[in-house]
């Protein structure tokens, strides 16, 4: 066999030993990074909400502007596969820790530029009769937010379940998870503390871009600790042993197209409930019943805290029990949610503090789960890009339009169609469960 026919490559030569990380080193670099992702993405799906319809698509209806709005919230979906195959490529051929850096400051660099960006009036009163440039530009960064964000999660998750000793792996994996109810609390936080000190007109009109200016100071906490770990032992053995392959994407589609199949869908479930009663949520909760902008926060928050709450204690029970036998269980309870949806939401505000504790309970039992699960069926040498892809093409099928749909169901149809939608994603999920084998989740 010639050079060019061996997919393998052996060009490059083995690193020098390095000092292994320790627990707390591994799993605090985990956690901190995805926090600082997640609250970077959570942050902009608020002001989609709150802020932009009026800032950056005015003259169009209420309803019409929130659409607007929700689908540059999309962009980013379609950009997170993107960055999958692009920092998947590189996290699988040159490191864990380097890729994971370049995706943070990917991330970093596009939320600190939309808290810079002209509104559609300031770009109107700059460029007459340009305004529509405005949108256009934060539809560009929010595809940028989405390109990192695309690259970080499976090299967070990898980071951890590499480093971890025999019998813990679903325990370690579940500490990237942890980032994203911790950004959820942040980013709502962040503007419930602004709305405290200022007037709505405030915020709308220079106090929204703090959250976003300020998230320079949090990439630069998350540099200086991705930066103090050294490179997993898993990929450290792919090196020393010429593991690695030239293209891991293709090499991936031409070996392992089942398992990004069902990877896509077993995740799908995890996406739509969390978009449901976060996102969307908000969006109801403020222009449908007309919560006021501090309760719909506050309803955000619970939610983030139960999400939180209830991933390590799922981490254990998948050690203990079996991660397949846990994902399967939340599954079946999603589906059964998705029947009391349409109650928990149409029953008054009491009601809605229910529905997002229990939403967010099962939230924390899927999530918690879906990390180590996605990584499981996919070797070393493509497991970066193979679970990246996967998590992230269930974004687009579970989370890009899980608050345009909903929004669009609940106005023409009853929010009863909404639960409907809830649990078809329940069916696929547990569908694609007992279609993988049992190391494939």
């Amino acid at each position: 066999m010639t050079q060019m026919d061996n997919p393998v490559s052996s060009t490059v030569e083995p690193l020098e030993p390095v000092a292994s990380n320790s627990p707390a080193q591994v799993l605090t670099a985990s956690v901190v990074g995805t926090t600082i992702e997640f609250f970077d993405f959570y942050v902009y799906a608020t002001a989609a909400v709150l802020v932009f319809p009026a800032l950056f698509f005015p003259g169009s209806d209420p309803t019409s502007a929130l659409l607007a709005s929700f689908a540059t919230f999309s962009i980013a979906f379609f950009a997170r596969p993107l960055g999958a195959i692009v920092f998947g490529h590189y996290g699988d051929r040159i490191g864990r820790k380097t890729t994971l850096v370049a995706a943070l400051l990917t991330m970093g660099i596009s939320t600190v530029v939309i808290g810079l960006l002209p509104t559609y009036e300031q770009m109107n009163n700059i460029i007459p009769g340009m305004g529509v440039i405005a949108p256009l530009l934060l539809a560009l960064c929010r595809f940028g937010q989405g390109f990192g964000l695309g690259g970080e999660w499976g090299g967070a998750v990898l980071l951890a379940t590499e480093n971890a000793p025999p019998g813990k792996k679903t325990w370690y994996g579940m500490f990237p998870q942890l980032g994203a109810p911790l950004g959820l609390f942040l980013s709502s936080g962040v503007f419930w503390i602004l709305l405290h000190f200022m007037s709505q007109e405030t915020l709308l009109s220079w106090g929204w871009r703090i959250p976003f200016v300020a998230s320079l100071i949090l990439v630069a906490v998350g540099l200086w600790v991705r930066l103090s770990i050294t490179e997993t032992p898993a990929f450290q053995k792919a090196i020393d042993s010429h593991e690695r392959v030239e293209v891991p994407v293709a090499e991936l589609f031409r070996k392992h197209k089942r398992s990004l199949v069902l990877g896509t869908f077993v995740a799908l479930a995890t996406f739509v409930l969390f978009y449901i009663g976060s996102a969307y949520l908000l969006s109801y909760n403020v222009k449908v019943i007309g919560m006021p902008f501090l309760e719909a926060l506050e309803v955000q928050l619970l939610g983030s805290v139960v999400f939180g709450l209830a991933i390590p204690v799922i981490g254990k029970l998948g050690d203990r029990y079996g991660r397949r036998e846990m994902l399967i269980l939340t599954s079946v309870l999603i589906g059964l949610f998705s029947f009391i949806l349409p109650v928990l939401m149409t029953s008054g505000p009491n009601m809605i503090f229910l529905f997002v504790t229990i939403a967010m309970v099962l939230m924390g039992m899927t999530y918690g789960l879906i990390g180590t699960a996605l990584a499981a069926p996919f070797p070393t040498a493509v497991r970066y890009t193979g679970s990246s892809i996967t998590f992230n093409f269930a974004g687009i099928f579970g989370a890009s339009l899980a608050p345009y749909i909903a929004t669009y169901l609940q106005a023409n149809y009853g929010m009863t169609y909404v639960g409907y939608y809830l649990g078809f994603a329940a069916v696929v999920t547990l569908v694609c469960i007992f279609l993988s084998g049992k190391d494939e989740v």
